[in-house]
């Protein structure tokens, strides 16, 4: 049987709503959509940029706990309530995913607070 565990961070929504920053499945680490809130101080800038950065912090520290990095990425999935805030977030994306290279989605939709910007999915694969 392989192993299943859950990777809290300390976010607010994770108790509130019911859900894992990550879970760890085998060989496989599914990031929940990751916000560009703190954590540590329930934060959030009001710049996409700032957002996409801090998103990136977050789902960044899930993979580091699961034993990943961003090289182990395989999917990842963009979720924006506006699709022009997406292009002034690309420099900060290419800067982690860009010799990666994962399979990839961006989506126009709303998120569950207004104050979201950019919200960041992913899914790795553990090194063996």
């Amino acid at each position: 049987m392989s192993e299943r565990r859950a990777i809290l961070s300390g976010s607010t929504f994770e108790e509130r709503i019911g859900y894992a920053r990550a879970v760890v499945d085998g060989d496989r680490v599914h990031v929940s959509g990751t916000t560009g809130f703190d954590y540590a101080t329930m934060t959030i800038s009001e710049d996409v940029v700032a957002q996409a950065e801090q998103c990136l912090r977050n789902v960044e520290a899930a993979l580091k706990e699961a034993g990943c990095t961003f090289a182990d990425v395989v999917r990842v999935r963009y979720l924006l309530p506006r699709r022009e805030d997406f292009e002034p977030c690309w420099p900060v994306l290419r800067a982690c995913f860009g010799e990666v290279r994962p399979a990839a989605t961006m989506m126009e939709c709303g998120l569950a607070d207004p104050r979201m910007r950019i919200e960041i999915e992913v899914d790795a694969r553990r090194p063996v």
